[in-house]
């Protein structure tokens, strides 16, 4: 029974830990406290059961009525008997927190906040786990088969994120698994006695098990392969919003921004990223019947944070139930456009005009948030999206605007938008700006004037960005900057003045190849701001510099301030919201020519076509190939040309006769031959014999002596070659002499009947086995193989030895050692 109870406190624990990847999923650890109560409740009845001796379908039954009354508990109806016992209104509660669950699973993207039905759904379904790993652990004895529902949780974030899952959340789980499947391997181990090693020796208890430490080294091994070789794998594509998450460029993306949720993603990390990029990268094509659209948006920016300005998460309803426009005293005219976004943008927000009314060829995974105005997902994304939607184009004049009333003080924009935080040089500026100023517009337009080169307002990318309020104002002291902080600079006077005010994230106006079709790049991101007016709704203000912008669009109600008064375009009827061909390209202020219009580009250079840099990653890829492919037989041509050293027998050394060798006509000279050298040549030359009869796949038998190895092959492989014969019985008479004579065999050459016997192999082989031998060499192979099976042999037993001197320490042993005396 105290297995069984340690069993079922490993199950549940187990089970806590295969929950650990829903942390990517919610803001909080509120869900982690709520399923640990309940857990804990599921393995005490579970406990209870055991210990009363109840059978297994009754164990079940005793943990599903715990969890009941921890979920009774941690989610009351308010009709419940003493607070714990659930009723029938109880029941009726838990229905309504599940059908609440749905729709907040359509309206949050993660991470989600704290929901009583997200809550709710969570702890249900990790206590239910817990029910059916308990009868698969400990009831049934089936611990692998625990691990199905254990990796039914884990698809809960898989499924939810639109790319990849944190891996450390599921390292936390498999750890959880693996100390369920130890714990029972060891309660049914120690079900037989005592434990013996693989030379007989007992095992203490204090040891672990041979077997049991091989056991978890292999598991240890196989989960740190898992989980590394994902991460080491590049990824295929690029994207915008990933590599920006961090909130730099790195001149590529990666294709996974965001994480599967916009609230997740910074937007003005992605800004600044995608602009500093040196390559230009088609994002989106766009095609209108609009004569001059204005920027097409995909991101707000509405929160203000300590940080600055940040992206809330957009709620909604479905994309196929747009609501209709409600401005009023404006003109507004119908328009239809298609998209066509390519691979290089994958995030969870589409691309489309301000006020859809319609959108095609978007499913249920789509949802529209109107006050938000974005068209967002927590299961999809744009990437290779292909959509059209029908939108309402407003057209505002200065009059229309002034006409505006200031909102009352509880209206929901002007809650949702609260006036900053008080920045005395802030504060100072936009009094200033608006004394005098008698209407909402005027005060908007005196803030919007004032980011002119009039001013020493200039366009700069090579700037450190930020939207806090000391990095406002740095930048309105600088006056260098670029969209990010004109934007941000822009909304937060305009919130300081008490006008609500957000941020805007698309894309300006690229290239018009004609018939409306547009194609925007990276460098056409934009940021700009998005004013509120009582009954009017959000109106764009660009306060960049509109000659760093390509395809900048200005209005009637918000002109270029930098061009002269002139060309400033009039109202009407027939002016749309651009109020201007942003292909004519807007007038720059005088300055050094180094200043010229960007293209948002790094540093103000122009951006410079590049070739793609996929065919240097295959060249590159090809080569590490070719070369990892060449290393075995590089290693084979180094051992042939190490033992074959000179081509000449083994040196001799001569000497003068001595006074006691007998008489000759002359002076007589006694040869002798360097029997060390001839026999490491002997040596050598066998070596390289049984490596290149493995090459070929010959039968090598190491129990053979030389000359029964010789005799063999002069009998089975080289018989049909008499000089083969001969040779291969000179190498075996070598390595004989070599191995067990005084003196070895000197005066012969051994290099020309290894090449013979070389030569007679290759013509009998297959051309298959020629072309192995040659590229991949299995002698080679063979001996890598081997020396890793030896270097591990060695660590395994160093390491044992050295478990075996530190238990000698340990106190249990110590003090079994004591009372036993």
């Amino acid at each position: 029974m105290t297995a069984h109870r340690n069993l079922g406190f490993v199950a549940a624990v187990a089970t806590l830990l295969a929950a650990a990847p829903l942390s990517a999923i919610f803001e909080r650890w509120t869900w982690l406290i709520q399923a640990t109560i309940a857990v804990a409740v599921v393995a005490a009845a579970a406990a209870l059961a055991r210990a009363a001796r109840v059978p297994l379908w009754g164990q079940a039954l005793g943990m599903l009525a715990g969890l009941t009354l921890a979920l009774t508990w941690l989610f009351p109806g308010g009709g419940e008997l003493l607070g714990i016992v659930p009723t029938p209104s109880t029941f009726t509660h838990f229905g309504e927190l599940l059908d609440s669950s749905l729709e907040d699973m359509r309206s949050y993207g993660v991470k989600v906040p704290d929901t009583d039905p997200l809550l709710f759904v969570t702890v249900l379904g990790v206590g239910g786990v817990a029910v059916v790993v308990d009868v698969l652990a400990v009831g049934l004895r089936r611990p692998a088969m625990a691990g199905l529902p254990m990796l039914a949780i884990y698809s809960v974030p898989v499924a939810v994120y639109v790319d990849s899952v944190p891996a450390v959340p599921f390292v936390v789980g498999a750890a959880g698994f693996l100390w369920l499947l130890v714990t029972d391997n060891v309660d049914r181990v120690r079900r037989f006695g005592r434990r013996f090693t693989g030379d007989g020796r007992d095992v203490d208890v204090w040891e672990a098990s041979p077997l049991a430490a091989a056991g978890r080294r292999l598991a240890a091994v196989g989960v740190t392969l898992a989980v590394v070789l994902p991460l080491a794998v590049p990824g295929m594509t690029g994207g915008l919003l990933d590599t920006l998450g961090a909130g730099s460029g790195n001149g590529n993306g990666n294709g996974r921004p965001g994480q599967g949720g916009t609230g997740r993603i910074d937007l003005f990390a992605a800004l600044s990223g995608q602009l500093n990029q040196s390559e230009v990268a088609d994002l989106v094509k766009v095609t209108t019947n609009e004569p001059r659209p204005f920027y097409l948006r995909f991101g707000v920016a509405d929160k203000l944070t300590p940080r600055g300005f940040r992206e809330g998460t957009p709620t909604g309803r479905p994309v196929d139930d747009l609501p209709e426009p409600s401005a009023r005293g404006v003109e507004q005219r119908t328009y239809r456009a298609s998209v066509e976004v390519t691979k290089n943008l994958t995030m969870p927000l589409l691309p489309v005009y301000p006020e859809p009314v319609r959108t095609e060829d978007l499913n249920g995974n789509w949802a529209y948030d109107p006050s938000l105005q974005v068209i967002f997902s927590n299961r999809d994304s744009s990437r290779d999206k292909r959509y059209a939607f029908d939108y309402v184009r407003s057209t505002y004049t200065p009059a229309a605007l002034r006409r505006s009333q200031p909102l009352p003080a509880d209206h929901a924009v002007r809650r949702l938008h609260p006036t900053p935080p008080p920045v005395s040089e802030v504060e100072e500026l936009v009094s200033t700006l608006v004394r005098g100023k008698d209407t909402e517009y005027d005060k908007v337009r005196a803030i919007y004037d004032h980011f002119s080169a009039d001013n020493g307002f200039t366009y700069s990318l090579s700037t450190k960005g930020g939207t806090s309020g000391q990095e406002i104002v740095d930048f309105l002291d600088n006056k260098v900057g670029y969209c990010q902080q004109y934007a941000a600079a822009m909304t937060w006077l305009v919130r300081a003045a008490g006008i609500p005010a957000r941020v805007a994230f698309g894309f300006a106006n690229g290239s018009n190849s004609g018939n409306g079709t547009y194609t925007l790049t990276n460098r056409n991101l934009h940021a700009w701001t998005e004013v509120y007016f009582n009954q009017v709704g959000w109106v764009p203000f660009d306060a960049t510099p509109a000659y760093g912008v390509q395809g900048s669009t200005r209005s009637a109600w918000a002109p270029d301030t930098d061009a002269p008064e002139e060309e400033t375009p009039a109202a009407g009827p027939s002016s749309a919201p651009g109020g201007a061909d942003p292909s004519a390209g807007p007038a720059r202020p005088e300055g050094p020519e180094e200043d010229a219009d960007s293209g948002l580009a790094l540093d103000g250079r122009a951006p410079v076509e590049q070739g793609p840099v996929w065919p240097w990653y295959a060249a590159g890829t090809v080569l590490a190939l070719l070369v990892l492919l060449a290393l075995p037989a590089l290693r084979r041509a180094a051992l042939r040309r190490r033992r074959s050293g000179p081509a000449t027998p083994a040196a001799t050394a001569v000497r003068p006769a001595a006074a006691g060798d007998a008489p000759a006509h002359g002076r007589r000279m006694v040869v002798l031959a360097d029997a060390e050298r001839a026999r490491a040549d002997a040596h050598a030359a066998w070596d390289e014999l049984l490596d290149t009869l493995v090459d070929y796949r010959v039968r090598v038998d190491r129990t053979e002596t030389p000359r029964a190895t010789a005799d063999r092959l002069s009998r089975e492989s080289l018989a049909a070659d008499t000089e083969a014969v001969t040779a291969v019985r000179l190498l075996g008479r070598a390595e004989e002499r070599a191995r067990y004579a005084r003196d070895p065999l000197t005066g012969e050459q051994l290099l020309p009947p290894l090449r013979v016997v070389r030569t007679t192999l290759a013509a009998q082989a297959d051309r298959r086995t020629r072309l192995v031998a040659a590229v991949l060499p299995p002698s080679v192979l063979l001996r890598w193989r081997t020396g890793t099976a030896e270097a591990s042999s060695r660590l395994v037993a160093a390491g044992g030895r050295a478990r075996h001197r530190l238990l000698r320490w340990n106190p249990r042993r110590l003090l079994a050692d004591r009372v036993a005396r």
